[in-house]
């Protein structure tokens, strides 16, 4: 049996209640938004360059003990040491010893990206024989079809692979981008990510789905050109990597960038408006798919 904590706290304190919590013993910890699911639920969106966002200005920290007799007294010590004046409301429930790996994994189906692809995590059946299958876990890099973002790029892939081209997927985290390119048909793939643990991750998925591909660290040149240009991340990278990508075009080539909110297109179009222009191909659930390209890539008509 485990006991999970649950105490709210302001935004000034969260911090340091959460690593209080830790020190008196907490095995894992949670923060949430103390109004989520609610109206007045306040969504929180950060990446890299972006200016630094205050967690909620009242935050739900969750935290999982084993059995103690003391268990108050650590969460009221945690509490002072965080430098709260007095002790919150704490909600405290017991739960059973499960089967951790069977709940993990059963949050995670196979997924229909279209008729023509399906994600599968190793431990179900494939749904469709007769389509393309990626079989991919979750694991620590980014990338396993479930967020609206790699959906979006998986069917530009669909719809832009015939056979034969070069495609880049800048970015490839698990390599799932660059795994369905190939298993779509493309003549070459190359996968560059700037984590060394990504580029582990693709190589071993690309063994387990039985493509290659070439991987690179995004520290090495790249100078190549590529029919196919792929790359989910985020706006203010793919802002920045607006003469790197577009350069990486071939002449009638193709450039799909995803990672970014609707509210944020007009900037990353304004980005790569001195190299290519891109305009919104697809939108799923607030995010949004640029697309882009040369010659007869390019803008249809």
């Amino acid at each position: 049996m485990w006991l999970n904590v649950r105490l709210c706290t302001d935004a000034a304190h969260v911090d340091a209640l959460s690593e209080a919590l830790l020190e008196q013993g907490a095995l894992s910890l949670g923060i949430e938004d103390a109004l989520a699911g609610t109206p007045a639920e306040t969504p929180q969106f950060g990446e890299p360059g972006s200016p630094d966002i205050p967690l909620w200005q009242t935050s739900r920290v969750t935290a999982l003990f084993s059995p103690t007799a003391d268990l108050i007294g650590r969460i009221a010590a945690a509490c002072k040491i965080a430098g709260l004046s007095e002790l919150p409301e704490i909600d405290i429930e017991e739960i059973a010893d499960q089967n951790w790996v069977q709940l993990t994994q059963a949050q995670f189906e196979p997924i229909r990206i279209n008729e023509r692809l399906w994600i599968v995590p190793t431990w179900h059946k494939v749904p469709d024989p007769a389509a393309i299958n990626l079989i991919l876990d979750p694991g620590m890099a980014f990338g396993t079809g479930s967020h609206p973002t790699t959906k979006l790029c998986l069917e530009w892939l669909c719809a832009e692979i015939s056979g034969g081209e070069r495609a880049l997927d800048y970015g490839c985290g698990s390599g799932i981008l660059a795994i369905a390119a190939a298993k779509l048909g493309a003549g070459a793939v190359l996968g560059v990510d700037i984590d060394d643990t990504a580029l582990v991750a693709a190589r071993d998925n690309a063994a387990n789905n039985g493509v290659a591909l070439e991987l690179r660290h995004s520290r090495m040149p790249l100078a190549e050109t590529f029919d196919l240009v792929v790359a989910n991340i985020l706006t203010n990278p793919l802002c920045v990597l607006a003469p790197l990508l577009s350069a990486r075009l071939a002449r009638s080539g193709r450039i799909a960038l995803s990672g970014i909110l609707a509210s944020q297109a007009e900037q990353v179009i304004a980005a790569y408006a001195p190299f290519i222009d891109l305009w919104i191909g697809a939108s799923l659930d607030g995010w949004v798919r640029l697309e882009g390209g040369r010659g007869k890539g390019g803008r249809p008509a």
